[in-house]
């Protein structure tokens, strides 16, 4: 891979162990690693100029349904609380297939890209009409993206007491088979890889407690990380309680599902004692502001996780409960709702900037990503700090406050996947053109 430099860099938020926030340095990246970071240093191979920018480790989004990109704003579920929101959107699911899964993931994809997002998780439970995971996958291959796909899994249809129709749910030893066929040939554990693969069961209300258990002895027999829905809103609460006898912590601790290779999304209704729980046992949580207030779940109790230890990423959830997939406006507004549910003081933007970079890597287990240090990888986001939305601004280091929302330039692996606010791997406009042909004919 050849050499680059970034140089002339106005501000930099390194986001390393000290937090370092650098002036009037450069970058040099050597075979996808960050080789030297430093004032005037001798350029090698390819120069990015950026002066009068913001440069920042990629952000790392812990929680996602690509495949929602073709149902955003879909009307019978833009007003609805979270089961009849799924109930809604199910049936139209449930008419998918790979070139759907595919096409979304792309879509899906190229908004995060271009928001500064250089490695993101998936999580898809359905898999109707010959879709497979894989879909995603090479979506994420062809656009550059560090990926962090998980397989899940519903299994209890609605003739089963469940909530998702019969038509998209799957036998469980189905299920784990293909968790495994999935893993065997995609997962790289090493340092740097590019595709990483989770287990990932829906929910506690979309499968066994049978399959919760074994989908945690699979994960750990492979060395690979589990991830599902957990507390996300006040019926998941009641569900848990009227079926399983407890609050949502303590079924997933009976079931194997606390631990530093654990990730949950949502998390919104977390008690005390829950929050504890996931501290101790270095459970990781994926925040999801925008989805949390679109569904009417309620603000998660971010600045207690934090204040107690639980390692915290974000999330933009699936874009047809956002509906929109920019991670650098997701962390804005988790920073607004705790200052909204706590006070003004009790966020920084430089905080949110933290969770949204360096703490999402935390939670997808990547010590090698998430900051800009010499021999961490070389993912890497440049924001113009120049223009109209933050003229004026007294602090460029302020992204969350003051802008801009799209990035300049973006680097994954040493990669420049973003030139000038435009994606260099895909014809995006072709994309977006057959996203919309797709979308169409669902709606039909």
């Amino acid at each position: 891979m050849a050499d680059l430099t970034i140089r002339n860099i106005t501000t930099v938020l390194t986001m390393d162990d000290g937090r370092s926030e650098l002036t009037d340095c450069d970058i040099r990246i050597t075979d996808g690693m960050i080789a030297a970071v430093g004032p005037d240093l001798d350029p090698m191979g390819e120069v990015v100029e950026a002066k009068g920018c913001l440069v920042t480790p990629g952000l790392v989004n812990t929680h996602h349904h690509l495949y929602q990109t073709l149902t955003r704003a879909v009307p019978g579920g833009q007003d609805a609380l979270l089961f009849g929101w799924l109930k809604t959107l199910y049936p139209i699911w449930a008419r998918f297939g790979p070139e759907e899964m595919r096409i979304s993931a792309l879509t899906g994809l190229a908004e995060l890209a271009l928001s500064g997002c250089t490695l993101t998780s998936d999580h898809l439970y359905l898999f109707p009409n010959g879709a497979r995971l894989d879909d995603t996958i090479d979506a994420a291959r062809e656009i550059g993206m560090r990926f962090h796909p998980t397989r899940g899994s519903m299994s209890i249809g609605e003739s089963a007491g469940g909530l998702p129709p019969d038509s998209v749910v799957e036998r469980e030893e189905d299920i784990l088979n293909d968790c495994i066929r999935v893993i065997d040939a995609h997962h790289d554990a090493s340092e740097g890889s590019m595709i990483r693969v989770g287990v990932a069961p829906c929910s506690p209300f979309s499968v066994s407690r049978e399959l919760m258990r074994d989908a945690a002895l699979l994960a750990r027999d492979k060395g690979v990380m589990l991830h599902t829905h957990l507390a996300e809103n006040d019926e998941d609460i009641a569900y848990s309680e009227e079926m399983f006898g407890c609050r949502p912590g303590q079924y997933a601790e009976d079931l194997g599902w606390t631990g530093d290779d654990v990730w949950h999304a949502h998390c919104v209704k977390l008690d005390g004692a829950e929050i504890d729980l996931f501290a101790r046992s270095r459970t990781g949580v994926a925040h999801c502001p925008c989805s949390n207030c679109r569904l009417g779940s309620g603000i998660a109790p971010v600045r207690a996780m934090r204040d107690a230890g639980v390692r915290v990423g974000l999330g933009v959830d699936g874009s047809a409960s956002n509906d929109a997939g920019n991670l650098v406006a997701e962390a804005r507004q988790a920073m607004l709702l705790q200052r909204v549910a706590r006070g003004a003081d009790k966020m920084s933007a430089r905080e949110a900037l933290w969770i949204a970079t360096r703490g999402g890597a935390e939670v997808l287990g990547r010590d090698d990503c998430g900051q800009i240090a010499v021999r961490k990888r070389a993912d890497i986001a440049v924001w113009d700090v120049s223009g109209v939305e933050s003229a004026g601004s007294w602090d460029p280091a302020a992204l969350l406050l003051a802008g801009p929302t799209r990035v300049k330039h973006l680097f994954v692996e040493g990669r420049q996947v973003v030139r000038d606010g435009y994606l260099t791997t895909i014809d995006l406009p072709r994309v977006i053109e057959t996203q919309n042909r797709l979308a169409t004919a669902l709606a039909r």
